[in-house]
């Protein structure tokens, strides 16, 4: 590194620092055991973060959505059957549907089931077409479809304050879970088949049981392919509800820049008519 060149600082330490000066910062002050929003949006200000960004971030608090225990045996065996992603955003209603629409079309391989005023669900598509959009993928540069092992997608848009909505995205991941449970089922129970089969046939105890181990081990790998699976189903969601949030800032931004704009116009005006003729 060159002399008097301050060194970098990369986003994890970055995000170490910011979260230790702001705990520095609020120890100063005396803060009981809860907090009423104003006083939250007063000690973000103190801090320096705008209120915009604490207001989106106490709705989304308030909409937290806790994750469910397991409820049966196969969501302890192999995984829950459902991926769910939610997500407060600074958008209304409507222009969080458009959002979700175009980024379902053009990036995962899915058709619209069904659309009613807040709630959107989609399918799979197939055929010539799912075909074809996996052939330009494959050759293009064009991100991978995160979300087509899902038998369904739905969306939920809630209405919060003015300007924000909620939004739950679902992805149903049962049916192929079922399909992993059911190849490990089927290869334990070729195993004790096989287990059984030289038993009849009189095979010395130790190779009779050759096959059973064999295909629990077998089975066990079949199962663990469904957690790999899931969490890009997960991660599919996060992805779509990343796109809508960039969207939403976009369309704030361009609004700022647009109302700057027109002020920056009447503002010259102004300055003209106030300028003294020669």
């Amino acid at each position: 590194m060159a002399e008097g060149t301050p060194a970098r600082i990369d986003r994890a330490a970055l995000d170490r620092i910011i979260q230790r000066a702001a705990e520095l910062q609020t120890s100063e002050r005396e803060i009981g055991d809860s907090l009423t929003p104003d006083e939250v949006l007063a000690l973000g200000k103190e801090v320096g973060i705008p209120s915009r960004y604490l207001q989106q971030a106490l709705l989304e608090e308030r909409t937290r959505i806790a994750t469910p225990a397991p409820a049966g045996l196969l969501d302890r065996i192999a995984g829950p059957g459902l991926a769910a992603a939610h997500r407060v955003v600074a958008a209304d209603g409507a222009t969080v549907e458009r959002s979700l629409l175009r980024w379902m079309e053009a990036n995962e391989l899915l058709c619209v089931q069904r659309a009613l005023p807040g709630r959107i669900t989609w399918e799979p598509v197939g055929g010539l077409y799912a075909a074809f959009r996996r052939s330009a993928a494959a050759l293009g540069p064009s991100k991978p479809f995160m979300l087509s092992r899902a038998t369904t997608v739905s969306a939920i848009v809630l209405p919060l304050e003015s300007g924000y909505s909620h939004v739950t995205l679902t992805a149903d991941a049962r049916a192929s879970r079922s399909g992993f449970v059911g190849g490990s089922v089927a290869l334990a129970t070729s195993g004790a088949a096989g287990t059984a089969i030289l038993a009849t046939l009189g095979a010395m105890l130790p190779l009779a049981l050759v096959p059973l181990p064999v295909a629990l081990a077998l089975g066990y790998g079949m199962l663990r392919r469904y957690p790999p699976t899931l969490e890009r189903l997960q991660l599919g969601l996060e992805r779509a509800l990343d796109s809508v949030e960039q969207s939403a800032g976009n369309s704030q931004r361009q609004l700022t820049e647009r109302t700057a704009g027109i002020l920056g116009l009447l503002a010259e005006e102004v300055r003209k008519a106030l300028k003294p003729s020669s």
